[in-house]
């Protein structure tokens, strides 16, 4: 059975045993309510000498009051979908672990947080700055793993890491996805069962699109006809659906020759928010 610390200072003395012994630290930071795209992320985490996976819902990521008290926490069930991997420890500090009293100090990265989801969600990437800046530093990972279903996420967290030199190679793995190609969210778990079988929607009409771009076409005329395909399978708003080069997320019209591009999108379907990248 994985043991559960909830204390940083408990966490601190294993994290520098192992240290002391030579042995590289992975961690694999989530929210909880862990699906198998974040089980994939803790089988990568395999090849280090000792894992460490934290559950921690943290509030300065979260825009809305009521999307934050709605978040599924599934303490317990999480517990037992890692039994079948080697986790040395399931770190779940409680808020004060955290963001003790007093606590007066942001993580901001400027430049990749002013598009996409950053200017949809004011303020939401210096919350996921600040926790994974502290994560690190708590559990003295040398490697994180991070799914790249969140893109532009792990473009931050790599910023942040090289920028602040943390020592921490971040390491990006691949989006898991349903037979249908829904991408694994644990928001999905949001979704009624009439909203689950429109949500691959979403999927669907980036493939389109992608298709269109590697034909040649203009990404402001495919994304209209996305968008419209998606409004017409149930979803009402689209945040985005942007191509953007890999490196830098830079804004492209087109693809580029020489320069990988993906597709990023964000839409709602029945209040639930849903995010999706794909390579082009």
């Amino acid at each position: 059975m994985t043991e559960i610390v909830r204390s940083k200072a408990v966490l601190r003395d294993k994290v520098l045993a192992w240290k002391r012994a030579g042995e590289v630290v992975g961690v694999v930071p989530t929210m909880g309510a862990l699906h198998e795209g974040h089980l994939s992320l803790v089988e990568a985490a395999q090849g280090c000498d000792r894992v460490i996976v934290t559950i921690f819902v943290n509030p300065k990521q979260f825009n809305n009051p009521s999307d934050l008290a709605n978040y599924p926490r599934t303490e317990e069930d999480d517990a037992r979908k890692l039994a079948r991997f080697r986790v040395d420890v399931l770190y779940v500090p409680g808020p004060e672990e955290i963001y003790p009293d007093g606590f007066a100090t942001s993580v901001s990265v400027s430049g990749l947080t002013d598009m996409l989801c950053g200017a949809h969600r004011p303020g939401h990437f210096d919350g996921v700055a600040t926790v994974v800046t502290k994560l690190f530093t708590q559990t003295g990972a040398d490697r994180a793993f991070f799914g790249e279903k969140d893109y532009q996420q792990l473009q931050v967290v790599r910023r942040l890491a090289a920028d602040l030199d943390l020592g921490v190679e971040v390491v990006g793995c691949p989006t898991i996805r349903e037979e249908d190609g829904l991408a694994m969210s644990s928001r999905n778990l949001l979704l009624s069962d009439r909203a689950r079988v429109k949500a691959p929607a979403l999927f669907t009409a980036m493939e389109a699109m992608a298709e269109g771009l590697r034909a040649g076409g203009d990404a402001s005329d495919l994304r209209a006809e996305a968008e419209r395909r998606l409004l017409a399978n149930g979803f009402t708003e689209v945040d985005y659906l942007d191509l953007r080069a890999t490196d830098g997320l830079r804004a492209l019209e087109r693809l580029e020759d020489g320069v990988p591009a993906r597709l990023l999108a964000a839409a709602w379907l029945a209040g639930v928010r849903l995010i999706d990248n794909i390579a082009v």
